[in-house]
């Protein structure tokens, strides 16, 4: 199962991306449900909200890349290992490995760049631009977490 929701993560996320980056033009918005959600292709050069970004090239690449396949392996050996965890946080740590190995997978064929395309807010209060990984990874934190604050048998 473990296997199943990782490759189905991967996968939805890399068709956003190649839709994004096929039919989105750079500089353009599309906005939908009233303005709620804006779609906008933007290549990100660093981590979640462009964090990093101003890091010389060899330091982001390194930090990004070998960073992200740590955290992948780590998470996937959590999941496997851990006899602590209940759904939520195997769940959590697919989903972890999921956003991980999508974004690494855009790095290793985007030229170190990660394709953000989705934009969420009301008015003046919005996100910044992310993608499905960013939040595949928010959402397997999240689990993880409350797998974690949660009572064992």
């Amino acid at each position: 199962m473990l296997l199943v929701l990782i490759v189905g993560c991967v996968g939805c996320d890399q068709v956003t991306k190649a839709v994004a980056r096929s039919h989105i033009p750079r500089g353009e918005t599309i906005s939908l449900w009233g303005d709620t959600v804006r779609l906008q292709h933007a290549q990100n050069p660093g981590a979640f909200l462009s964090l990093g970004e101003s890091l010389p090239d060899s330091v982001r690449t390194g930090l990004f890349t070998v960073g992200g396949l740590i955290l992948v392996l780590a998470a996937i050996g959590w999941a496997l290992f851990s006899k602590r965890l209940k759904w939520p946080g195997v769940v959590g740590a697919a989903l972890i490995c999921g956003g991980g190995i999508g974004n690494l997978v855009d790095r290793l064929t985007q030229h170190g760049q990660v394709t953000d395309f989705l934009n969420v807010g009301v008015a003046t209060l919005r996100t910044g631009i992310f993608n499905v990984a960013d939040f595949l990874l928010l959402l397997g934190m999240a689990l993880s977490i409350y797998d974690g604050m949660t009572e064992r048998d």
